[in-house]
């Protein structure tokens, strides 16, 4: 089987491809990238010793994929993923459209072309912030907890946001471009018939991950708590409760192979695929954590709002336990001390990284 995944010199796009080598599928891989993230370079050369096909290329140029090979399944893991993008001054609200939208377009016209299947790596926040933020809670243990059932919305259960959750607005500009995304996906899949599936992922979290703490929260408070750089418990009292879960990508791996090898006609195409209850962790808690690995630093609290942030939000993946088998192989520990080890051995990495 060939495999073409986008962004691949990204941290879920490089993590997926070396899951792919480890598991010995025997799969032909293909990958793309721009290499505009810093860091990036440095997955670009990993990937070309284990024999990954890299072509350099952007997803948001339509006739750079006339270069492509003909292949069996696009993967897309290229994206600009903070939910701050197209506000926070980094980039534009069109440059975050071409990214994230526009590139999607070309990446499902190329699988049209070739009946591709399309697997388009979604995001957490799909779901209504209103929604969302109306959940009540309470803290517990240091963290955010949801307390008054009566009042959850559909979709909602003490074990997280499921696929019924209210994807309605707002849902922050990236959070519209990957409901977009979806939609579009789907809608082409349907009309030119090639399979896809849509899998949003909670946190994703491990070594190697970039240095900017809207894209991977885990990882950053780890890396900047050892350099002791300066960090914040921002809004919601400046107490640090509000709660996330995490996945490391490797764990994406086996799913995906069963979705590419499904040929039914399934009874979902939408799933959640995170870390869930088990998975999930307040800024507070892991702060804890640090201090008990690395000794204590200052966390300074910023009590004021910031826009698109939630006190709570894991995901639900029960849906993909029962259709696909499947659930999250790699503990909150192991890559809370996968990370760390890395931190450790790169010192710098937030200087190569960081946008």
């Amino acid at each position: 089987m060939k495999i073409l995944i986008t962004g691949i010199c990204g941290f879920a796009g490089s993590t997926l491809a070396r899951s792919f080598i480890d598991a010995g599928c025997g799969h032909e891989l293909y990958g793309i990238d721009n290499l505009m993230r810093p860091g990036s370079e440095l997955n670009r050369q990993v990937l070309k010793k284990l024999g990954v096909s890299l072509l350099h290329a952007d997803i948001r140029v339509q006739s750079d994929f006339e270069n492509f090979p003909k292949v069996d399944w696009v993967i897309d893991a290229a994206a600009s993923p903070s939910v701050l993008a197209g506000v926070d001054k980094k980039i534009t609200s069109r440059q975050l459209l071409e990214h994230n939208l526009s590139g999607t377009v070309n990446m499902l016209e190329f699988c049209k072309k070739y009946k591709a299947g399309f697997i388009l790596l979604s995001t957490s926040r799909v779901y209504s912030i209103a929604a969302l933020a109306g959940i009540p809670v309470d803290v517990v243990n240091n963290a955010f907890r949801p307390v008054n059932p009566d009042k959850w919305p559909a979709g909602f259960s003490a074990e997280g946001v499921d696929e019924a959750f209210s994807t309605f607005p707002p849902v922050s500009l990236y959070g519209s471009t990957k409901v977009c995304s979806e939609i579009l996906a789907l809608e082409y899949g349907q009309t030119f018939e090639f399979p896809v599936w849509i899998n949003r992922c909670g946190v994703l979290a491990g070594s190697w991950q970039f240095g900017h703490a809207e894209q991977g929260i885990f990882s950053y408070w780890i890396h900047a708590w050892l350099r002791k750089d300066p960090l914040k418990y921002i809004g919601f009292g400046g107490g640090g409760h509000q709660v996330r879960d995490c996945l490391h990508p490797r764990d994406l791996q086996s799913v995906l192979i069963r979705q590419m090898n499904f040929t039914e006609n399934p009874e979902y195409r939408i799933f959640n695929l995170a870390g869930g209850t088990g998975n999930s962790m307040s800024l507070a808690q892991l702060s804890s954590w640090c201090n008990d690995h690395f000794g204590p630093h200052t966390v300074v609290p910023d009590p004021e709002a910031r826009r698109f942030d939630v006190p709570w939000l894991v995901l639900n993946s029960e849906r993909a336990r029962k259709f696909w088998k499947w659930q999250p192989e790699t503990s909150m520990e192991l890559i809370l001390e996968e990370i760390a080890a890395f931190a450790r051995h790169h010192s710098n990495w937030l200087d190569i990284s960081a946008p």
